[in-house]
């Protein structure tokens, strides 16, 4: 059924404008009850369940008698922790990744400092790189998460960054960091 459109503007003056204005608000409320409000909610039934699900998982753990839990001894997990890190022969791989890394945001890397220590109580070796660093913010923040996302036993210990003036958009600086090798 239509209404037409001459019923409408009679009714609309009828209200006059406080009844639009009411009517308006009420129009308001509703579309934010539906776009702001229902996800929400979703959102904390979906949390309301999984904590549900995770207590039931952690009473069910916690019925299980000590003595018939499994656990990792300690040099296991060493163990596997070193399996995880690259070999000592791989550190030229990681050093090339991240000149790539750099490329491709664009970042302009001048020759670095590189030492290699061995530390005989952990087993590890650890590569220590210095690169001077230049570019934008947004590129040297991309540069930054890639080299952690794809280098996860990369270890950044120092980032400085400044400007030579206010206006410059482009930064220069340094990064340390330290690369953990299996020997």
């Amino acid at each position: 059924m239509r209404v037409p459109r001459l019923i409408l503007i009679e009714q609309a003056r009828r209200l006059g404008w406080p009844g639009l204005a009411g009517g308006v608000l009420l129009a308001l409320a509703l579309g934010y009850g539906l776009l702001g409000l229902l996800p929400a909610r979703q959102a904390l039934a979906a949390m309301t369940r999984q904590l549900a699900e995770d207590r039931a998982q952690l009473a069910a753990a916690d019925a299980i008698p000590s003595g018939q839990r499994v656990s990792v001894p300690a040099s296991a997990q060493l163990d596997d922790f070193r399996r995880n890190l690259p070999a000592q022969l791989d550190a030229t791989g990681a050093i090339d990744r991240i000149y790539v890394l750099a490329q491709q945001e664009g970042i302009a890397l001048a020759r670095g400092e590189y030492a290699l220590g061995l530390d005989p109580r952990t087993r590890l070796a650890r590569y220590q790189v210095l690169l001077p660093v230049r570019g934008s913010y947004p590129q040297l923040r991309r540069f930054l998460h890639g080299l952690q996302a794809q280098l996860p036993a990369l270890a950044l210990e120092e980032v400085d960054l400044q400007r030579k003036q206010i206006a410059d958009s482009e930064l220069e600086g340094r990064i340390r960091m330290t690369l953990y090798l299996a020997r």
